[in-house]
């Protein structure tokens, strides 16, 4: 009975008996479905203009989740700016309206036991016989389980003139999903994995399996080049600065007609000017044809005659 005992409790291990906390993840999911929902809005057709960010929509609601619309708001307002729009405070000094509005955020919890799940059927019917000895609950006998959290988000947003009140422009329906997998295998674990996390890792040690790197902003054509939602970014009079980092298809960079000109009238006018005045001063100084050329200098006199 001992050996069944000691072999039992090696079986279930860390997970049967650990209190976890989920508050920090739960937090991470939620957070990284929002970040990116907004980082796959593209406000860059709106570059250049005024824009009033109107979250009348948006509701805070005060839950267990620190997330709420307080950091929906604010994450919004850094992609507008990201994207070169001139983010006023006050409506009547916008050109445009942009509303937002959030129809998802919310998180889901799941467990997947492979092997047998505790039980006190046992216990209960012992109970029934009044002679017979306490039978303890039979405990978890797992040989793996996993624990998932999913979080999604879904964030819309559209933008029309505030004087005429036509419509300008709209997102679509952005929608986001972000997850953490804890597996435990023969009670050894939690082996931690999931979108939050660049890699899976082992709680107890930082062994890796791998590099899972899908946090990058959709490629979408536009002069202006894009701003990546969740890297760090400087800003040169509103316009990103360039890195070596980014694929070829967006590299773009901010035009410098001061530059151009220079190039095109050092490069092509002034040549062009240059060599039809030498032409024409040479034609001018070439003598007539069928005329002799002038000697230069003094014409001699004659002599005169003896007397």
């Amino acid at each position: 009975m001992g050996l069944l005992a000691c072999a039992l409790l090696c079986v279930c291990g860390s997970g049967c008996g650990v209190t976890k906390m989920h508050e920090a993840t739960d937090q991470m999911v939620l957070s990284e479905a929002v970040d990116h929902s907004i980082a796959a809005i593209d406000f860059r057709p709106l570059a250049g203009k005024k824009v009033f960010l109107d979250t009348t929509y948006i509701k805070s609601v005060k839950g267990a989740a620190f997330v709420n619309a307080d950091y929906i708001t604010s994450s919004l307002r850094q992609q507008v700016v990201a994207a070169g729009c001139l983010l006023q405070e006050n409506q009547k000094d916008a050109e445009l309206v942009i509303e937002a509005r959030c129809g998802t955020l919310g998180s889901d919890g799941f467990q997947t036991t492979y092997g047998i799940p505790a039980s006190n059927t046992v216990s209960t019917a012992a109970q029934l016989l009044p002679s017979a000895p306490a039978v303890p609950t039979i405990p978890e006998i797992s040989l793996a389980r996993r624990e998932s959290s999913e979080a999604a988000a879904k964030i819309a947003a559209f933008a029309y003139d505030r004087e005429t009140r036509k419509p300008v422009w709209q997102s679509g329906t952005s929608q986001a999903t972000a997850s953490a997998k804890d597996l435990w295998v023969l009670g050894v674990g939690p082996f931690q994995g999931g979108t939050i996390r660049d890699r899976t890792r082992f709680v107890a040690g930082d062994i890796e399996f791998g590099h899972d790197d899908n946090n990058g902003m959709p490629v979408r054509i536009s002069d202006r080049p894009p701003v990546d939602y969740t890297a760090e970014v400087h800003f040169d009079e509103g316009w990103p600065l360039l890195s070596n980092d980014l694929p070829h298809s967006m590299l773009s960079a901010k035009p410098d007609p001061v530059e151009e000109s220079e190039v095109a009238v050092a490069g092509f006018e002034e040549p062009v000017e240059a060599a039809a005045s030498d032409a024409a001063k040479a034609e001018k100084e070439k003598p007539a044809a069928g005329k002799p050329e002038k000697p230069s200098g003094d014409k001699p006199k004659p002599d005169k005659p003896k007397p």
